[in-house]
């Protein structure tokens, strides 16, 4: 050790607890942490995802006794999820935004029963599509994006009115951050709903037990026409600089560098990323390191009894 120069010995500012704590520069918390929650159409349902081991898809009729304890143990937030399971599907997505859907129904309970748990809602076509895609289709089977768009702008103002804190499209098209901007100024909730965009969304091979969950898989082709191809960090950083009041990047454990090119873009935003593996705190740590300030994963409720 004599021979040492002094700028090799590290372990000594991390050897106690208290000085370990000093050397990150974000502190897991539970606030940071917003669990993703399906809701079917069935007003009755507890139907367990064997494809993601632990979360089920839930009816309205479930969802108190569901959150309660969630929301004692300090669960603070929440994104919705439609799996439309018994509706008429179609080419504009018509059941997105139904009164009487899963999202805008569940979205209803939790005001009146959490007045306190802030609800995001995911915002997307695919689930609701007779296609699976993620906007609407010109003839040749390419994404329309124009009235896309427009579209899921719509959706946005809707579930704003039924009550959500937060919309956050997980589309990818051009232009929606600006059309649904837009379409919540309009409505008169600009400054009362936050935007968090799916910023930079890769077309990872990750998405299958999530699909199988939402029932949202395309039934012909691919979304790499839309989404980010994982090599593409200049097209990440180009998405990232768009305008949303958050910013998202999906999936988070592989592209730990595009959530450090965000906290350095957009420095002053809040920065979410999915968390889509099974490593628990090494991987949310990781995460966090790299910038992320809220979590999106299945192990919220795991975290609200690690974190007491």
């Amino acid at each position: 050790m004599a021979s040492m120069d002094i700028s090799s010995i590290l372990q000594g500012g991390y050897q106690h607890p208290v000085s370990r704590s000093w050397q990150g520069r974000r502190a897991l918390t539970k606030s940071m942490f917003m669990y993703p929650i399906f809701i079917t159409d069935d007003p009755n349902a507890s139907v367990l995802i064997p494809s993601l081991p632990g979360q089920h898809r839930w009816g309205v009729n479930k969802l108190v006794e569901f959150l309660g304890p969630l929301v004692k143990k300090g669960l603070s937030s929440v994104i919705l999820f439609g799996v439309p399971l018994n509706c008429v599907k179609d080419g504009r997505g018509s059941p997105a935004d139904d009164e009487n859907g899963p999202v805008i129904q569940a979205i209803k309970v939790i005001r009146a029963n959490f007045p306190n748990l802030y609800i995001a809602c995911d915002v997307c076509l695919c689930e609701y599509t007779d296609h699976g895609h993620c906007g609407y289709l010109n003839e040749d089977g390419t994404i329309h994006t124009e009235p896309s768009v427009q579209r899921i702008a719509q959706v946005s103002v809707n579930y704003a009115k039924a009550g959500a804190h937060c919309v956050a499209p997980s589309d990818m098209m051009d232009g929606r951050i600006k059309a649904i901007k837009r379409g919540l100024i309009d409505a008169g909730f600009g400054n009362k709903v936050t935007l968090m965009s799916y910023s930079a969304k890769f077309a990872s091979s990750l998405y299958g037990p999530f699909r199988d969950a939402a029932g949202s898989a395309p039934s012909f082709g691919d979304r790499k026409c839309y989404q980010l191809p994982p090599t593409a960090k200049g097209l990440a950083r180009r998405a990232i600089a768009k305008e949303p009041d958050i910013i998202m990047v999906k999936p988070a454990l592989p592209y730990l560098d595009i959530i450090a090119d965000a906290a350095q873009l957009a420095p002053d935003h809040p920065l979410a990323c999915y968390q889509l593996k099974t490593m628990a705190f090494e991987s949310v740590e990781s995460m966090v390191r790299a910038g992320a300030t809220l979590i999106l994963t299945y192990f919220t409720p795991d975290f609200l009894e690690w974190l007491s």
